[in-house]
């Protein structure tokens, strides 16, 4: 089974979870979470949460991290954020493997999904949601919640995220539909409907 938001770093095949694909006013950089580095307990949550239904049907991984608790009870996004959990690095840098012979560097990914969005690259990073670029050093002591959370999100801005993860999500179901059309074609049916005769 294919699955999104996993990667790696291509030159030490480290494997991450990317939380953010780009950044606000810096497309060309990622915000991923080193999975190596976790306890095995908070490992576990996260692929739990990479895995759930919300995750893969989730266009940016951090929007179901908002809404995971880790094992200590701690909101993951949050607590991840404050134990420099989750390093800034060049998209150039990742990529991402949905399965174990498929690798797509993440810049690549983003200039596809910008394109079929048709927007610039630097549109795709959601405003006003991302941590601040301080979120990979340790020592901040403002917590996320602040400028993480959906109350900072303007009616026009929630309304074009929705749009955009709904836009995710039926080109998803479209790809899908195709692998499986070519894995197993519907069989037409050939019975026609019967015609109500008006009395």
């Amino acid at each position: 089974m294919a699955l999104k938001h996993v990667g790696r770093i291509k030159a030490n095949r480290q494997k991450l979870v990317v939380a953010y694909r780009t950044l606000p006013g810096d497309p060309y950089s990622a915000l991923v979470i080193p999975t190596a580095s976790l306890p095995a307990d908070e490992h576990d949550t996260l692929m739990k949460a990479v895995e759930s239904a919300a995750g893969q049907q989730a266009n940016e991984f951090y929007e179901v991290m908002q809404r995971t608790s880790l094992p200590d009870g701690r909101n993951m996004l949050v607590g991840f954020h404050q134990r420099g959990n989750m390093r800034k690095v060049a998209t150039n840098e990742v990529e991402m493997t949905p399965d174990t012979r498929s690798a797509l560097p993440l810049d690549e990914l983003n200039n596809i999904i910008a394109e079929q969005k048709g927007v610039a690259l630097e549109d795709l990073a959601v405003g006003g949601q991302t941590p601040t670029t301080a979120t990979t050093q340790a020592t901040v002591e403002e917590p996320v919640s602040e400028v993480t959370t959906p109350d900072v999100l303007s009616d026009d801005q929630l309304a074009a995220q929705y749009r955009s993860q709904a836009d995710a999500l039926f080109k998803e179901a479209k790809a899908l539909r195709e692998q499986a059309e070519a894995l197993s074609p519907t069989k037409k049916r050939t019975t026609k409907k019967k015609e109500s005769v008006e009395t």
